[in-house]
């Protein structure tokens, strides 16, 4: 029977930790902490549920010290969290069920691949229930925010190349049923404080590794479109203030990130006579916009057939103007 080492990586995680592993020590064979240079009492707790603790520096490319926990799992499966995620009881369950089954084949993961193999589940995506601001965040980039977190040992592994990637596992994957629940953002100041020493740099590196260039109208351009997509397309709407409030601050994201690619390009000049010009007419399609995905979002929720067709001749218009 297959069996299944849990690894998480952690820093100063005091108040997070310990019920992260709680979550998990009923159906795990082996948990392994990396402590990435915690300095509270991330590791006293972590010696409650496991011997294999393992100390590294604290790395900003976060993946990196999880890469390693992989490594020194001793089983067949690996099932990855963070700290600020849980399992429930029925997910717990279910992974359990999986890894207990293993698809009815026991095999040796330093073995090289069989033709049986190639029909094996290699690994399982999981939803999370992002828990932003004390409410489940059940619209926009934050829900199903499928994550995959349980695999075959040798199958998986992060690519670190940036913050925000998803384990790449080798072969088949299929999706669980029951979610996870993630205690995401508890303040503003958290989320600033990720969004500023964490998330924008990785990403405003990236994008000058990629090639990326930008306009000077991408510093409205951006954080509108980025509004636009959580807020309307994404029907970020429906979680009413946190849904407005999040879609702002992803817009506020959106422009860290131009900024600081500005910045490591120096701050270039931008030297134009019509600039004010360009910035009205941006603003203008822009605007269009905002009526488009308004008028969309009032087709999708008027009932009445003869509204419908009129809201969709203005869409039309509108639709040209952005164009």
């Amino acid at each position: 029977m297959a069996k299944l080492t849990f690894v998480t990586s952690a820093y100063n995680e005091e108040k997070k930790l310990e019920d992260c592993l709680k979550s998990v020590k009923d159906i795990t064979d082996e948990i392994i902490v990396i402590n990435s240079g915690s300095t509270d009492k991330t590791v006293e707790i972590a010696k409650k549920y496991t011997k294999n603790v393992f100390t590294r520096e604290n790395n900003l490319m976060l993946n990196v010290n999880k890469n390693y926990g992989f490594s020194k799992a001793e089983n067949e499966w690996i099932l990855n969290l963070d700290a600020d995620e849980r399992l429930t009881p029925e997910l717990a369950k279910e992974i359990r069920t999986i890894v207990e089954n293993d698809g009815g084949i026991e095999r040796d993961p330093h073995v090289a691949n069989t033709p049986q193999d190639d029909k094996m589940v290699n690994g399982y995506y999981i939803a999370r229930k992002n828990i932003i601001f004390g409410k489940w965040i059940e619209n926009s980039i934050w829900w199903p925010d499928y994550q995959l977190r349980l695999f075959r040992k040798g199958k998986g592994k992060f690519a670190e190349k940036h913050v925000h990637e998803l384990v790449e596992v080798e072969g088949k994957t299929e999706t669980l049923k029951n979610p996870m629940i993630h205690l995401n953002y508890d303040s503003v100041s958290q989320y600033l404080r990720k969004l500023d020493n964490i998330y924008t740099n990785n990403e405003a590196e990236n994008s000058i590794k990629e090639g990326k260039q930008i306009h000077p109208m991408d510093a409205i351009k951006m954080p509108v479109q980025d509004f636009i997509k959580t807020f309307f397309s994404q029907k970020g709407y429906k979680d009413g203030l946190h849904g407005l409030v999040l879609s702002l601050l992803q817009a506020f994201y959106s422009l860290i990130v131009f900024a600081k690619i500005w910045e490591k390009e120096g701050f270039k000049e931008y030297n134009s006579k019509n600039f004010l010009s360009e910035f009205m007419s941006e603003v203008n399609r822009l605007t269009n916009e905002f009526k488009y995905w308004f008028i969309s979002i009032l087709i999708e929720n008027t009932k009445s057939p003869f509204k419908k067709i009129g809201l969709k001749i203005k869409r039309r218009i509108i639709l040209g103007k952005i164009k």
